[in-house]
């Protein structure tokens, strides 16, 4: 007698997918409607005033990802040390992953783990720099934008919703590290393996560190090394400072010279924006939208802030494509020499 198949479960791939195609529409659709709002002429106007000023600030953002870099290289131990400028490449590499690949802004630690691996560190070191690196900066970054949050209640007052809508979103990032240490101090990695199945690495990234329990182990090492954790979350957080620099530039090379301190919060509280809606590939949408509130706070006109957010895309075109062919070459050259 025949028997008769079961249909196939769908895959959870293909449901991630499926999810992540929906919030890549859904912000693609509110940054379309936030500039056609806004007069996608105006807005275009405000870019090409900068001119050359974008190459500028393209340029510019080099100098926060070196000192980000510095801050991964000193949680590697002295016995696993590799050359500073393969640390920074490889830095490169990932952010060009988490910013422009529909990754939940979390893929490119997995490209990181594995481009260590591949400069002869210890899968299991490698994945705890990486995941050490990774908290550690969510950290910093909670405390820069309680530091923004801090400049716009003190400069403009607590009534507005700008800083209620910053207080949420730092809220979230604190709150998620926490949970996110806490994970990681009571050896509870299965939540690391959930996160990264959702992305299709999971089983992967694991093979590649040598497992949970292996990893757990050299985490709670790594967190006691606490002169090399503080030196990483120095470094971090003066990333954090620095990535001013790229906002005030290209307000200034639009002809709309703010503060060092305005610039501060829109950064500290932009990036706060960005990084809590992360199911957003890119946070599309969510960060103009982040951008135009925070804007109109110190003053700006709307057609300006958005102008200031595509100025940033365009910036992580501008460094994040080369950094993908990059690591494609890389990749390519590994897959010829284990095949000949």
């Amino acid at each position: 007698m025949a028997t008769v198949a079961s249909p196939a479960k769908p895959r959870r791939g293909v449901a991630t997918r499926a999810w992540t195609l929906l919030f890549l529409l859904l912000g693609f659709g509110l940054m379309a409607g936030l500039i056609a709002f806004e007069d996608a002429g105006a807005i275009g106007a405000a870019i090409a005033s900068a001119g050359w000023g974008i190459a500028a600030i393209t340029l510019f953002h080099l100098v926060p990802l070196v000192i980000d870099a510095l801050g991964i290289r000193a949680l590697i131990a002295r016995e696993h040390r590799v050359s500073f400028w393969r640390i920074a490449g490889l830095y490169w590499i990932g952010e060009s992953i988490n910013t422009l690949l529909p990754v939940a802004q979390i893929g490119g630690e997995f490209v990181r783990t594995r481009l260590l691996v591949m400069g002869g560190i210890p899968g299991v070191a490698a994945g705890a720099y990486v995941i050490g690196n990774l908290t550690l900066g969510v950290f910093t970054q909670g405390l820069f934008a309680i530091l923004g949050l801090i400049i716009l209640v003190l400069q403009y007052g607590d009534g507005n919703d700008a800083a209620s809508h910053a207080a949420i979103g730092a809220g979230i990032i604190l709150g998620g590290v926490a949970l996110f240490y806490l994970a990681q101090r009571i050896g509870l990695f299965g939540f690391v393996a959930r996160l990264f199945k959702a992305l299709g690495r999971g089983k992967d990234w694991f093979t590649l560190v040598g497992g949970a329990a292996e990893l757990d182990g050299a985490m709670l090492a790594l967190y006691k090394r606490r002169g090399a954790v503080f030196r990483a979350m120095t470094w971090q957080f003066a990333s954090w400072l620095l990535g001013t620099g790229e906002v005030w530039l290209a307000l200034h090379f639009m002809g709309h010279d703010v503060s060092l301190l305005d610039a501060m919060m829109i950064e500290a509280l932009g990036q706060a924006v960005r990084s809590a809606a992360f199911l957003v590939p890119g946070s599309l949408g969510v960060q103009e939208g982040g951008y135009v509130l925070l804007g109109a706070v110190i003053g700006l006109p709307p057609e300006i802030s958005l102008a200031l957010s595509l100025i940033k895309r365009v910036r992580e075109i501008g460094l994040g494509v080369p950094g993908l062919i990059v690591w494609q070459v890389i990749e390519g050259r590994r897959w010829l020499i284990l095949r000949r």
